[in-house]
């Protein structure tokens, strides 16, 4: 898809962050977009500012851990547009966990954590993809991993890693099927990068539904990534969401199913875990 204008979009996680930015970016080269959240405050804001832009977008409150939530905005998407050439399945959440034994973190905090983060992605895939299938259009279906846990894990975060290592081999799967399927509709597997990217992911709290509550849990110390090195009293380089988005688009129109950055220590470690598979070496510290 060489071309976004007179696209159907829709972003998962669009109303804050990198699906902010993709939504921005597609609605800036003539696609029309759904920008879904489960954030309704923030969806009639941001949703009202592109618009007196002039772009093409709308807003749809969703909770991507409930598959009769995502199952009702792809019909009414469908109803309305016709049909989808780019599903963003972009929501994501981080937990509270950095540096805790995992055996230490609430049952709460998993759940939630793959509710979103896997379960989301499915419940996107079951709702859109047969449908997508069934018009038989050009189309591309987008999942945003991370390299934290789609490549390799860091031993902070093994709550948020495995729910994003889960997703890419998710994503793998769903390319293979998808050629099977005749290779109209293409996947693609996003890692935002190449540094940290400056987003609020550290308040996913602000998203947390109530059957997703862990009791006695205190509020998180920040709220983003550039309070968080303050707190820290540490530099470090951080990735734009806009950054992240152009990225997103120009590996859509490449073709590419890995759409990560060459820059940054993504090709290191990626070269450094399969030099330690081969080797039937145990993994060094992280």
């Amino acid at each position: 898809m060489q071309a976004f204008e007179g696209k159907v979009a829709v972003v998962t996680g669009g109303a804050s962050g990198v699906g902010r930015a993709i939504v921005t970016q597609l609605g800036e080269q003539g696609a029309r977009v759904v920008m879904a959240d489960i954030d309704a405050d923030a969806l009639g804001r941001e949703g009202a500012a592109l618009r007196e832009r002039g772009l093409d977008v709308v807003e749809a409150v969703v909770d991507v851990t409930t598959a009769a939530s995502v199952d009702a905005l792809a019909a009414r998407v469908f109803e309305t547009h016709g049909n989808v050439h780019l599903l963003f399945n972009n929501a994501g959440v981080g937990v509270r966990e950095a540096a805790r034994p995992l055996w230490t973190i609430p049952e709460a905090d998993w759940q939630w954590a793959y509710a979103v983060n896997v379960m989301g992605v499915v419940h996107g895939l079951r709702a859109f993809v047969p449908t997508m299938l069934e018009k038989g259009e050009a189309g591309h279906v987008i999942n945003t991993s991370s390299g934290n846990g789609g490549i390799t894990s860091l031993p902070t975060t093994p709550v948020y890693a495995s729910s994003k290592a889960a997703l890419t081999s998710l994503t793998e799967v769903l390319h293979q099927q998808l050629m099977k399927a005749g290779g109209k509709l293409q996947a693609h597997l996003l890692f935002p990068g190449p540094h940290l990217v400056d987003t609020n992911i550290l308040n996913s709290d602000r998203a947390r539904t109530e059957r997703f509550k862990a009791e006695g849990e205190a509020p998180p110390p920040y709220t983003d990534m550039q309070e968080l090195a303050r707190r820290a009293g540490v530099g470090f380089q951080l990735t734009s969401p806009e950054e992240v988005a152009t990225m997103a688009l120009e590996g859509v129109r490449a073709g590419r199913f890995w759409i990560l950055s060459e820059l940054g220590t993504s090709n290191a470690r990626l070269e450094q875990r399969t030099a330690d598979i081969l080797a039937r070496r145990n993994p060094g510290p992280t």
